[in-house]
């Protein structure tokens, strides 16, 4: 049988290279319904040949199923997400299902807006970045139906369950260490325009110890642009080169951190003698640097792991019965950098 050229294949035309029923084919392809294994094999090489493939978004909508799990990320530009995404994207594979996922830029509106896009495809279930999200995002979720797994905190109250940790407690902690090191004058350094909220929970923790060690905040620098070691270098420079300079520095992230670290290392600046600096991730790349930083190391590949296996299977998530936030925790690095 010939295929009209450019024409897209269809079940009809496997059904006819594989000389057996559509039905057959649609039994064979979709693993449900008694196909022998000979007539399987008779079907998949016809559709291989013909060039057949799956429509299974058709499919989906038939079956109020896709098999899709929808992942909502505020970035991919470091490490950070991409463990998350790697972890959520073991999980659900092994029992069928394929992630899609879009980025947000951490935007409220950017994220009602991808959210209503994906929920569009009937997704299986969906994963979203934080806690905090707009009214509208919140009940469009919620008349889905869907199953939802939010991620990378537990400090509010989760649409269905939460995987993540205390950013309040890990600034806090990372506060506490420096003050024990003898630091007293800090400044803090951000991105993103302060948009993202779990940086700012850690911010909120940070000077919480502060203010009850009667330490001071000279001054924050938050920056409207992504992190990144650029600007992390460029803000220490700034910083290092003024009149009023700090004890310490204390980045939203690794990013920033290690942008400060590289600057310290290219100038001769001592850290922690002439500045100690701090950062939150823990992430890989650090361990390149001939200065372990002091950070915040988070399990973002479990967080991933435990969410996505929520979504496919909730009895394989490993939380305890009845908990909507589960706290998975955060390891302090005491590094040489404080």
């Amino acid at each position: 049988m010939k295929i009209k050229k450019n024409a897209r294949p269809t079940m009809v035309d496997v059904a006819h290279r594989a000389g057996v029923s559509q039905m057959t084919v649609s039994r064979a392809i979709s693993g449900k319904g008694y196909v022998s294994e000979d007539v399987k094999l008779k079907v998949e090489a016809a559709a291989q040949e013909i060039g057949y493939v799956q429509n299974r978004l058709a499919y989906g909508l038939r079956s109020e199923n896709t098999h899709l799990i929808a992942v909502v990320l505020p970035s991919l530009a470091n490490s950070v997400f991409t463990d998350v995404l790697t972890g959520i994207t073991d999980a659900v594979t092994i029992h069928g299902f394929r992630p899609v996922f879009g980025v947000t830029e951490y935007s409220q509106e950017s994220e009602e807006k991808l959210v209503q896009d994906l929920l569009s495809w009937r997704p299986y279930g969906i994963v979203l970045a934080g806690i905090e999200h707009s009214e509208a995002t919140r009940k469009a979720i919620i008349s889905s139906g869907i199953r939802v797994a939010e991620i990378m905190d537990v400090e509010s109250t989760p649409i269905s369950i939460a995987f993540g940790l205390s950013h309040k407690d890990a600034g806090k902690k990372t506060a506490e260490y420096m003050l024990s090191k003898g630091h007293r004058r800090f400044i803090y350094v951000g991105s993103q325009g302060g948009r993202d909220l779990r940086a700012l929970k850690r911010f909120e923790g940070f000077i919480e110890a502060l203010n009850e060690a009667e330490a001071t905040l000279i001054s924050t620098e938050i920056s409207t642009l992504p992190s990144s070691l650029a600007g992390g270098l460029s803000v220490t420079e700034k910083i290092l080169q003024s009149s009023d300079k700090p004890d310490a520095i204390y980045y939203a992230n690794d990013d920033l951190a290690a942008g400060g670290l590289m600057y310290c290392i290219s100038n001769g600046i001592r850290t922690p003698e002439d500045i100690a600096l701090a950062g939150f991730n823990g992430l890989p790349f650090l361990d390149a640097f001939p200065i372990q930083l002091t950070t915040v190391r988070t399990p973002r590949y479990e967080m991933g792991w435990k969410a996505g296996n929520y979504l496919v299977d909730p009895s394989l998530a490993s939380y305890p019965e009845g908990e909507s936030c589960i706290d998975v925790g955060f390891e302090l690095i005491k590094g040489d950098t404080c």
